[in-house]
């Protein structure tokens, strides 16, 4: 594939390449930050490329600025996707790129994703795999097809189509609305990001593992799970699709369940997981929170067990 992907390349020797912008939104993580910027700037891409790190809620470190990299305070909406905004509007570049603070891009990205958003001129956005890093072991995580849907993103979340990955068209990006400041907490707002873009036509995506992704008790989302419920019903508003799909329903039904189990809200996620089973008796995430409600294993348990093996709830 990158092979492939490097020939289509050398096929216009003569043609300017876009111009990149990549915007890291940050929060008092510096040393993986620092690792952030460096595998960005690493990366080994013959066009203009522009680092915007967005300072969230904390003092920017301007000594990371330099000829490639801009460091900013978030000026919209406190949170992620007020961040990631900031960073697309400072930038007049043809492509618009995201690496979350603790994630590192990997050799080869730019160069296939850009290459592979060349090739398709109507697409909003390009995707890749990625690499699920927990404590040092890494697990690669594929979507399996060069082409991810609107439906396959309501029916599966579709775990490598991962805000680091995401490469844009930033005047398209700019046109779909960028990413949405209204998600409480800003939780999912890639998920959010990506169903605009493949609504208007399908995400591209290059099916190689170009992202090592942390993954774990090192995300601020991580046990924030009364936002977690209030986001995901965000989604069942916003998205009449996927109460319509059984497979969704019954995913976000028992994520919610979960959810409610882990804060205490025991009557709720019981109510959730009847209407996940409801929606599909299959829901795997069913007995998780049946058991965290009973008070048999606690939430942070089963999410530790699930990230050890690659896997979120």
């Amino acid at each position: 594939m990158e092979r492939l992907l490097r020939d289509r390349l050398d096929l216009y020797p003569f043609r300017v390449l876009p111009s990149v912008g990549v915007v890291i939104p940050t929060h008092n993580r510096p040393e993986l930050l620092r690792r952030a910027v460096e595998s960005v700037l690493a990366q080994e891409y013959d066009g203009p490329v522009r680092v915007v790190v967005v300072y969230d809620r904390a003092t920017p470190d301007r000594s990371l600025a330099g000829d490639h990299v801009e460091v900013l305070a978030n000026t919209r909406t406190p949170g992620l996707p007020g961040s990631r905004n900031t960073g697309i509007l400072a930038l007049d570049t043809d492509l618009v790129a995201s690496c979350d603070d603790d994630d590192v891009w990997l050799p080869g990205k730019l160069a296939a994703q850009v290459a592979a958003l060349q090739a398709e001129p109507e697409a909003v956005l390009c995707s890749c795999g990625i690499l699920v890093d927990f404590d040092g072991r890494a697990m690669p995580r594929l979507a399996g097809t060069d082409r991810v849907r609107f439906d396959d993103l309501v029916g599966d979340r579709v775990m490598s189509v991962h805000s680091s990955t995401y490469v844009a068209r930033r005047e398209a990006l700019i046109d779909i609305g960028m990413v949405d400041e209204t998600i409480p907490g800003g939780q999912g707002e890639d998920w959010d990001l990506a169903l605009r873009a493949a609504r208007r036509h399908p995400i591209v995506n290059v099916d190689h593992p170009y992202v090592r992704v942390l993954f774990g008790q090192t995300s601020y989302y991580a046990q924030a799970w009364e936002t977690k419920v209030e986001a995901l019903r965000w989604f069942l508003d916003r998205y009449p699709e996927i109460g319509r799909s059984p497979a969704a329903a019954g995913r976000v039904y028992g994520q919610i369940a979960f959810g409610c189990a882990t804060i205490g809200r025991r009557r709720e996620a019981v109510r959730w997981a009847g209407r996940a089973v409801r929606a599909n008796w299959k829901e795997r995430r069913v007995p998780f929170a049946l058991a965290v409600a009973s008070g048999v294993v606690s939430g942070k348990r089963v999410l530790l067990t699930l990230h050890a093996r690659g896997r979120g709830i």
